[in-house]
Order: structure tokens, then C-alpha cells, then sequence
């Protein structure tokens, strides 16, 4: 019995995994990770798999950077954990500096302050939260949600609630809370002229019920667990009109697309538009450690601060344990300093039209029915043949050694931005024998 074997046997007997049918977690052969280095996940037998969506779009460097490892080492001799509830510490000021800085920026209020989760699915919990009181304090108790279509925001209720995808979302329906469903731009069931359907829908909507919404919350650009479905940046810039016109809030979900993702720091900067509140994860910090933040405007924040005559208070009454954790931000800090100072956003700009480049042929192929980019960020779409294509794909292209995983039957590309060339080409071409295989 090989060492994977041996290790999938244990784990099958004791543990649970996300998103994951156990029905047939032996037989698809799990890959049992023993260590990484740079883009590289190598298993307990030694094998070597490229790790083509970052380990489920977190790591912006690749593995074992040797500037995070360092300042996470240092700030465990310094301080490991200290609760962010009535005291604070220098890491977590120093980085909401550095959030506030690397801001999206427009001739609208900026964003301002910084409130730390620990995931994505807390990050938007906590905005919601905050948009909702906001209307209550700001005299406008407005219950609703607008959501798109075919989103995904996390699997905490509240993020279940602004969620589009029934797959993830059916069955927790009777628990969620009151949202308003409008047409995803991204939907190319729509036909071509799903923009403009979407606009009207978002129009319709906000006329109809605006003065029920407190908030409006969206994927910028691209929607990432609906298949990567990418849209034009009017749609955002017109959310924000409609938003402002309304009284409600924006909320933009940056936790897959931020930090370099999708060619800009921000997928909001493709429309040059700034949300009331933004919330991000994932590459946050560089794939290290749990953490997440919500990004406030100046009047979001103020909503909250006690005034003279208040008889019920304004405090913001959510948070963790580990809200902010001392080394997680030392891991963010140093991930955004090496950002910055190896123009890593530039370097993504530059994969991202090398992998355009790489994958025409792919998008030629008969089995092949759509891939769809932002930047970085990839879903390759293919035609199924038979029940889990996009698993079949992904197996095909682990056998020649690069790991990815699928949404449906759509191959999602979303590999470190420090990715280089030999890598690069290794995962078009992995890809590419791959679905030769599956549905050539």
C-alpha cells in the first residue's frame, strides 16, 4: 500500500471534508499534500502536482515565500494572539493602513476604515450586518438584499442569503433572509444582450422596491464559483448610480477577485467605481493564514458612533476570537510589501495575457464550448459527456501533473500570479492533453 493509500484510509474513517460527496472520496483518489514550494504541491509519495488555482485562489507568491515566512516568524517571538476586543496591536493598525492606501479610489467617498473577519463568508456576514444597521441608525429600516443571480458569497447564512447558486443554496432556503434576485449580467443564458436584460432588471427592481433595500451586493467583474461568468464594468458603474439614487448601500464581494486576481489590485477598478463597503480574503494574506477584512466608507462607519440623546446604542456588536490575529497580519503586511515591491499585479497582467495567448487553440476545440477570463481568474467550459466532465478533466490533467479542480463542468485556471514560464506552459498543455482525453 503506497503512503497516499495508506493516509486516504485514515482520513476516510475520521474525517469530513468540504464540499465533498464521500460516496466516492477513495475512488477519486484524493491527492494527500505533505509539503508545497513555490507553485508546487508535492504528496506523501513524493509526487509533484503544478497547483493551478492556488490552493483554491489564496496563494498570490506561491508556497513557502521566504519574506512571509520570515515576518511570520518573527511575529510569533514577539506576540502570537492578543483579542482585538479592548486592546489592539501593531500589526493590525499597520495593515488596515496599508488596506485604506491600496484602496480602490474614484471622485466618490473613499473608504476609510477597516473591520478584520477571519474568511470570506465572515467578511460578508459582517457587511451585511453592517449595512442593515446602518439603515436602521441612518432612520431607514430597510430589510432587503439585492443579489445576482447565480452568486456565491460563502456558506454562513446571511452569505448563503445573497447567494444565487442552488446547487450550494437549495436546501437552506426556509432559513434565509428576505433578497431580491436580479438577472446576472455574467448569464449567458440571457442571450446577447444579457447586459442590458440585466440593467433593466436591476432598474426594475430598485424603482419597484428601493425603498425597502438597504444594500446591493455583487461579485465585481466576474462571478467566480458560477463558472468564472465575466461582465462589462457598466454594470457596476450603473449599480452605483441606481445604489446612490435609492439610498441603499453597495457592497462589492472582492474576497476571490482582490489582490491582483483579475490584472487590477481590485476588480472595482476596471469600472472605476467605489462600493460603501468591500469586503476581501482569500490572497489577502498570500495563502498563509485565515483572514479577512470589510473595507467601510467614512459615512458607514459614522452610522455607528454614539450621538448626544441615543437611547439605544450604535456599537457594532459582532466579532471573533481571533478577530485580527497578530500573525496573520504580519503574514498580509509582508504580502503586500512583497506586492508592491515586485510589481506583482503588473506580473499578473503580463500571465494573464500569456494565458490568453496559450489557450486559443483550447477555445477552438470541438468539446470545448466557452472558457471566459478575467485576468488571472479562468473557466474553461466543456462539453459534458457523461456525468462529472470537469472532474474527468481535472484527473486527466493531475496524471500529467498539475492539480486543478472543477466547478461543474467548467475547469477553473487560477494559478499563483507569480507563475513562470516553463509552469505556464506546463498547465495550458496539461489542460490541454487533458480535454483531448475527456471530450477530444
Amino acid at each position: 500500500m503506497t503512503a497516499s493509500a495508506e493516509w486516504t484510509a485514515r482520513d476516510a474513517s475520521t474525517v469530513w471534508h468540504p464540499f465533498t460527496q464521500h460516496a466516492n472520496w477513495t475512488e477519486d483518489r484524493p491527492v494527500v499534500v505533505d509539503r508545497a514550494e513555490g507553485p508546487w504541491l508535492i504528496d506523501v509519495d513524493g509526487r509533484r502536482y503544478l497547483d493551478g488555482v492556488s490552493s483554491l485562489w489564496t496563494t498570490t507568491l506561491g508556497h513557502g515565500h521566504p519574506d512571509i515566512n520570515a515576518a511570520i516568524t518573527a511575529q510569533l517571538a514577539k506576540l502570537d494572539h492578543s483579542t482585538f476586543l479592548g486592546t489592539t496591536h501593531t500589526p493590525g493598525i499597520e495593515l488596515s493602513e496599508a488596506l485604506i492606501d491600496l484602496a480602490p479610489k474614484s471622485d466618490g467617498p473613499p473608504l476609510t476604515k477597516v473591520f478584520y473577519a477571519g474568511d470570506g463568508s465572515s467578511a460578508v456576514e459582517a457587511a451585511l450586518k453592517i449595512a442593515y444597521q446602518y439603515s436602521t441608525q441612518t432612520g431607514r429600516s430597510r430589510p432587503k438584499f439585492v443579489r445576482l443571480d447565480h452568486a456565491y458569497h460563502g456558506d454562513t447564512l446571511g452569505a448563503v442569503a445573497v447567494g444565487g447558486h442552488d446547487l450550494f443554496h437549495q436546501a437552506y432556503k426556509p432559513l434565509l433572509l428576505d433578497t431580491i434576485g436580479v438577472s446576472s449580467p455574467g448569464d449567458r443564458a440571457l442571450g446577447a444582450d444579457r447586459y442590458a436584460v440585466a440593467l433593466a432588471d436591476l432598474r426594475a427592481v430598485m424603482e419597484a422596491s428601493g425603498d425597502q433595500v438597504c444594500a446591493i451586493i455583487v461579485e465585481p467583474m466576474i462571478q467566480g464559483a458560477a463558472g468564472m461568468l465575466d461582465y462589462d464594468a457598466d454594470y457596476l458603474r450603473t449599480a452605483r448610480e441606481l445604489a446612490d439614487a435609492h439610498g441603499a448601500l453597495l457592497i462589492f464581494d472582492e474576497v476571490a477577485t482582490g489582490f491582483g486576481r483579475t490584472g487590477k489590485m481590485w476588480a472595482a477598478e476596471h469600472a472605476g467605481v467605489v462600493p460603501d463597503l468591500l469586503t476581501c480574503g482569500k490572497g489577502i494574506t498570500g495563502g498563509y493564514l485565515p483572514l479577512s477584512a470589510v473595507l467601510a466608507a467614512e459615512h458607514v462607519y459614522e452610522a455607528f458612533l454614539t450621538r448626544p440623546g441615543d437611547t439605544a446604542p450604535r456599537t457594532f456588536f459582532h466579532g471573533h476570537t481571533y478577530t485580527a490575529n497578530p500573525l496573520c497580519c504580519a503574514a498580509a503586511l509582508a504580502n503586500l510589501r512583497v506586492m508592491g515591491e515586485q510589481d506583482v499585479v503588473g506580473q499578473a497582467v503580463r500571465l494573464g495575457e500569456r494565458l490568453t495567448k496559450l489557450l486559443e487553440p483550447v477555445g477552438a476545440k470541438d468539446g470545448v464550448v466557452e472558457i471566459r477570463q478575467l485576468g488571472t481568474m479562468i473557466g474553461v467550459e466543456v462539453a459534458p459527456v457523461g456525468e462529472r466532465t470537469g472532474f474527468a478533466v481535472c484527473q486527466a490533467a493531475r496524471e500529467r501533473g498539475v492539480w486543478l479542480r472543477p466547478l461543474g463542468d467548467t475547469v477553473v485556471l487560477m494559478p499563483p500570479l507569480t507563475l513562470g514560464d516553463d509552469e505556464t506552459d506546463l498547465l495550458v498543455n496539461a489542460l490541454t492533453e487533458a480535454v483531448d482525453e475527456v471530450v477530444g
